[in-house]
């Protein structure tokens, strides 16, 4: 056979690997972001078996065709794909990464190999909302030695950490053998944001009332006449005593809560408040805020650990 035979015949073998690896690929990642949604074992296991299979395939397919760096790279992968495929197993998010790190090498070395974009349908990517399961009973033993670790220190943190033991205690007491790690991630995510939109109604509001409590300072017994706006800003005291405890915001719900009171037996006209009075109210509104910003950073260390400790 001539050379230009050969070079010929070795570009149809390509064009058809190329078409081949494209549908592995993409096999491969429909299976792969399923995989991270935490199926069940049984749809987990075919999940992971259908990816060792295309990955085998390209490996394989490269070898025919001389693609040696392909070659190694899909084989070098299945130790990877054996890291997740047991649903029973304790699967972490760094074991999901290093297995999407390794696909998006495959692609590059396809790509220069072939001369050809491989791409699927949403590129391969680090995977976002991943579900990782561990055992529950190791989730526990590591948040309790955690705790035990922070009292050694004389941390008393911001009891984020009790909070999600609880959560796993119950998962235990209900015969949950694996522990879902992305919920609970998703829940410190979900606390984060309601302490944060509270930091943010606190900073905008807090100003108001103090405009309006330096208002009445300044009119006295005249501030009976605005009885609609002075409604207003004891519903603010209220709604903000409300939202602080339902982020176990506890001092600050009862400054606020104390401050609701305050206001309204102001507005009702059963005591006389002295201007130096409003000016303590002030001053303690002034100090509710930064005292809140500081539990919320102590929030965020905190639950900076209990990450970490999520994601090992």
């Amino acid at each position: 056979m001539s050379v230009e035979l050969d070079d010929e015949f070795q570009k149809e073998l390509i064009e058809v690997f190329v078409q081949e690896a494209q549908e592995w690929l993409q096999q491969i990642h429909v299976a792969l972001d399923e995989l991270q949604q935490g199926p069940t074992p049984e749809r987990h296991l075919k999940l992971a078996q259908t990816i060792k299979v295309g990955i085998t395939n390209m490996g394989g397919g490269a070898a025919t065709i001389g693609l040696s760096e392909v070659e190694r790279a899909s084989f070098s992968t299945i130790p990877l794909v054996e890291a997740v495929q047991d649903p029973l197993a304790r699967i972490t998010a760094n074991d999901f990464i290093a297995l999407c790190k390794q696909l998006g090498h495959i692609h590059t070395l396809l790509t220069r190999a072939t001369g050809v974009a491989f791409q699927t349908e949403g590129e391969l990517e680090l995977p976002v909302g991943l579900v990782v399961n561990v055992p529950t009973s190791d989730l526990l033993a590591m948040l309790y030695r955690f705790r035990e670790g922070q009292a050694n220190q004389g941390l008393s943190g911001r009891n984020l950490l009790q909070i999600v033991i609880d959560q796993v205690e119950e998962l235990k007491k209900s015969g949950i053998e694996q522990c879902n790690i992305t919920s609970l991630m998703e829940f410190l995510d979900r606390w984060s944001e309601g302490e944060d939109g509270f930091v943010v109604a606190v900073q905008a509001q807090v100003p108001v009332l103090i405009d309006e409590i330096m208002r009445l300072k300044s009119e006295g017994e005249g501030a009976g006449q605005s009885a609609e706006r002075f409604q207003t800003i004891v519903d603010q005291a209220a709604e903000l005593a409300s939202s602080a405890q339902q982020i176990n915001a506890s001092h600050t719900a009862t400054f606020f809560t104390g401050l609701h009171s305050f206001l309204t037996i102001v507005m009702e006209g059963r005591v006389a408040v002295t201007p130096p009075r409003y000016e303590a109210v002030e001053s303690r509104l002034l100090e509710s805020v930064k005292a809140l910003q500081a539990w919320v950073d102590a929030g965020r260390v905190e639950r900076s650990a209990i990450v970490g400790i999520l994601q090992n």
